[in-house]
């Protein structure tokens, strides 16, 4: 008799959980407001209440925005963190294992942002923290496996919330996340000093110089440009010239990054021809207030604990009037004074060295974040894809071979014995 009642009770217990109705199921998640798609069954849109400090509940609160679909209570589930704003984009690898997913803001960013802005709660512990409530909150709803992935700087979240968390996920996929040492990585400046080829880093070079040699004229008319698109500098003491410089100095760190050809190139010597790849590559808009004030979220976590880069400028001294050294590419709130402290780097690195199992990381050679990209240790069962000649935002599941899609596969198989179906990054 005693079997038969133990029985009765893990049914009672299990099958509620695969047959209940998803908006139920939200429902009754603590601190989780809700609505549908329109036009939709399975995707929603969650609004979650986080603290704002997760050890102290005095500081207040803020409602994280996270873009949810339902695929099903058995089937495995996906996190995106992001790094930023969340839109409303596929996701590979939630494609890929047909996976409930939830794509999450990251805190400070888009609708995601506090009452007060308060810059003191916004750091990776407190970010990863509000990864781990809402993992742990829908694990009761989703008891099958779970993977983490994010891009770029949500990339560099996935490392730092798997750290902080290493039992949250069964497999972390970040795509060209990098993982800095310093405030001014010097690793990027070897890469620019090699990637590609000798005759196209030396055309890179002549546009920089060209624009800078003509400054005066081209500042002439970029003023035209920023007035037509109605942008403003006051971030840099109202100088654009200022912006100028910096984003002379940019221009190969975005050419690189963004996969822009060589053949494209301006020669000769007309400054509009220049202006026009300066303005495709990097533009003024990225140095304008609205940039600044958009992210200064990043520039605020990149100045405090994530390491960012800053720009050589030997070669280019004595055409500089307004910078000086090696000027940082951070721009984070000036209210705020910052001390740079790289110890949590540090610390995730040995970890990563020693503990990092289970992560597959994906990254381009030609883009310039992959100058401090994650090395793999042979002391860990990770993998590390690299795709050739590919860019920032070309360095996905859906461009690689077909030995990498194998490797990534099989490892997927081994961490999760869950099947891999890359159709639908085919159609």
């Amino acid at each position: 008799m005693k079997k038969v009642i133990n029985l009765l009770v893990v049914i009672c217990i299990s099958v509620p959980l695969f047959s209940q109705n998803i908006d139920q199921a939200l429902f009754d998640l603590e601190g989780v407001r809700f609505e549908k798609t329109e036009g939709t069954s399975t995707n929603y849109t969650l609004y979650i209440k986080q603290p704002l400090d997760h050890w102290n509940a005095d500081a207040g609160y803020f409602y994280q925005k996270v873009l949810f679909t339902h695929q099903g209570f058995d089937r495995p589930t996906v996190m995106n963190t992001q790094g930023y704003f969340v839109r409303p984009r596929a996701n590979e690898v939630q494609q890929i294992l047909d996976a409930n997913y939830l794509n999450i803001e990251h805190r400070y960013f888009g609708e995601s942002i506090p009452d007060s802005l308060d810059w003191r709660y916004l750091n990776l512990k407190q970010a990863t923290a509000d990864l781990h409530r809402i993992n742990q909150l829908f694990k009761t709803i989703y008891p099958g496996q779970w993977i983490s992935t994010g891009i770029s700087k949500g990339g560099q979240t996935t490392i730092f919330y798997r750290y902080f968390y290493p039992d949250d996920v069964d497999v972390s996929i970040p795509y060209v996340a990098p993982l800095n040492e310093s405030i001014e990585d010097k690793r990027i400046y070897k890469f620019l000093d090699t990637v590609g080829t000798k005759e196209c880093r030396a055309q890179i070079a002549d546009v920089q110089l060209f624009l800078l040699k003509n400054k005066e004229d081209a500042i002439d008319r970029l003023k035209w440009f920023a007035k037509g698109q109605g942008l403003t500098f006051d971030y840099l003491d109202n100088s654009l010239e200022k912006a100028f410089e910096y984003a002379v100095l940019e221009y190969p760190f975005s050419f690189w990054q963004w996969g822009h050809s060589c053949e494209d190139l301006p020669h000769g010597n007309e400054l509009d021809d220049y202006l026009e790849s300066f303005i495709s590559i990097i533009g003024l808009e990225f140095y304008g207030d609205q940039s600044m004030k958009l992210f200064a979220p990043h520039y605020h976590q990149a100045s405090l604990e994530m390491g960012y880069y800053g720009f050589e400028t030997k070669r280019f001294k004595k055409y500089l009037d307004v910078l000086d050294g090696n000027p940082n590419a951070s721009f984070p709130p000036k209210s705020v004074s910052y001390n740079y402290d790289n110890s949590l780097n540090k610390k995730v690195m040995k970890w990563l060295d020693k503990e990092g199992n289970r992560f597959i990381y994906i990254n381009g050679d030609w883009d310039t974040w992959s100058a401090t990209k994650v090395q793999v240790s042979k002391k860990v069962d990770a993998l590390s894809i690299d795709l050739a000649k590919t860019d920032h935002g070309k360095a996905r599941i859906k461009n690689m071979n077909q030995e990498q899609r194998q490797r990534f596969a099989n490892a997927i198989e081994k961490w999760t014995q869950l099947a891999v179906d890359f159709t639908p990054l085919d159609r």
